[in-house]
């Protein structure tokens, strides 16, 4: 039997303590939260940020000489930096506030809409959530430019040779997810950006589903842009971060117009702000932004190499013992994935199985998974998805994999 890390353990019951939302009950039962790809849950001292800013220093930020402006503005800034060195960003002024990973998308597709030409184009995965395909799409029809797709194969990993064929000095913009939200795999994002670099073209990376789990160095991954989303990071919903290369954020034009992005205004002419704020119009999320740089604290107080050793447990556990009910299919088994296992029952449609397990007290996510085009491959309505986080247990595991057999014998 192979030894242990010891510094690798975690103390699961105490950080168990710090999620209030884990001691209630759903249906009379205790709450099994298996939902945390869509969202995770957040600790008691993210939520005292929270309570603490419209306690204490509630005020809009950047245009205020009083003391509760500055005592915001100074928070706001601070955690600016904490993200800016969480994902190793170069400068603070690279690392851009938004609503999310879809809106930090958003920007970027859009400013392209001035670049892209006919006869350009543009590949995604076809592993892509949909805010990571619709936007393009949308890019295509204003511009002109083809939308190609890497296929996928069976195991749910990417046709690599298949993308090296699409290639060519017309790419302009590749799109891929680092982690799939439906099934799990982790991308080679390392070698898509250098094969893409090569071509002369740009990557954006969207990161919301491998930020809780692994952490990116934008530096080292060498990539052009890369999106989060800080609800998927135990921070609250709302706020996200878009980083870019300089040479990018300074070429796009402003995403909105209005307060805060300007420089000068006048009727005849406007002049913009530099970075960041070029991209930050009217006034952002203030205490989404302070909380998101207080969950950061919390997960890096953790340890990212400890909450992938102990997720990675998770996943071996639940996939052995989901594999061993009779009838169950896992969908999505790279020998590269984050602690997450979408499933079907032959038989048994997955919003049902999902619900029998809600009257369990089992929170798992059924449906497409807005991932349409993967169900599609695997020519299914959807999943059942289980997602786990560090504060789950392999108790919590017994209960799925108990909840599944008890929904199938009841279904089939």
């Amino acid at each position: 039997m192979a030894s242990v890390d010891s510094s690798l353990t975690l103390d699961v019951e105490q950080i168990r303590n710090d999620f209030p939302i884990l001691k209630r009950k759903v249906n009379d039962k205790p709450l099994v939260y298996f939902d945390n790809a869509a969202t995770s849950q957040t600790p008691q001292q993210v939520i005292d940020v929270i309570v603490d800013y419209y306690s204490r220093y509630n005020a809009n930020i950047h245009r205020g000489v009083h003391a509760l402006s500055q005592e915001a503005t100074d928070a706001y800034e601070q955690a600016r930096i904490k993200i800016q060195k969480h994902f190793n960003i170069p400068n603070a002024y690279q690392t851009l506030f938004t609503a999310g990973t879809t809106h930090g998308i958003n920007i970027v597709a859009s400013g392209f809409a001035s670049i892209l030409e006919a006869g350009d184009e543009v590949i995604v995965s076809a592993l892509e959530h949909h805010s990571n395909i619709v936007p393009w799409q949308m890019l295509c029809e204003k511009t002109g430019a083809m939308l190609k797709v890497i296929p996928m194969l069976d195991n749910g990993t990417l046709d690599m040779q298949a993308f090296d064929a699409l290639l060519s000095d017309k790419t302009k913009l590749v799109f891929v997810n680092h982690v799939s939200n439906a099934l799990g795999t982790v991308n080679p994002i390392e070698e898509i950006i250098k094969k893409t670099h090569a071509v002369g073209g740009a990557v954006l990376v969207d990161g919301a589903q491998a930020a809780p789990h692994i952490k990116a160095d934008v530096q080292a991954l060498d990539v052009d842009f890369y999106v989060v989303s800080a609800h998927k990071m135990c921070g609250p919903t709302g706020v996200g971060m878009l980083y870019g290369k300089e040479k990018w954020l300074e070429k796009l034009p402003p995403y909105q117009g209005g307060g805060e992005m300007i420089d000068q205004v006048t009727f005849e002419k406007t002049t913009y702000a530099g970075l960041p704020h070029k991209f930050e119009a009217g006034t952002p999320n203030i205490c989404g932004g302070i909380a998101f740089g207080a969950a950061l604290d919390y997960m890096n107080a953790i340890g990212f190499e400890r909450i992938a050793a102990y997720e990675h447990e998770l996943l071996e556990y639940a996939t052995a013992k989901l594999k061993s009910i009779e009838g169950l299919r896992i969908y999505g088994e790279s020998s590269k994935k984050t602690a997450v296992v979408s499933f079907n029952i032959e038989g048994v449609h997955p919003y049902d199985m999902g619900t029998i397990l809600d009257k369990l007290g089992i929170a798992v996510r059924t449906g497409h998974h807005c991932a349409q085009p993967i169900m599609d491959f695997y020519k299914i309505p959807g999943t059942v998805r289980a997602s786990f986080a560090f504060y789950n247990t392999k108790e919590e595991i017994d209960s799925l994999v108990a909840g599944v057999e008890r929904a199938r014998n009841m279904l089939i």
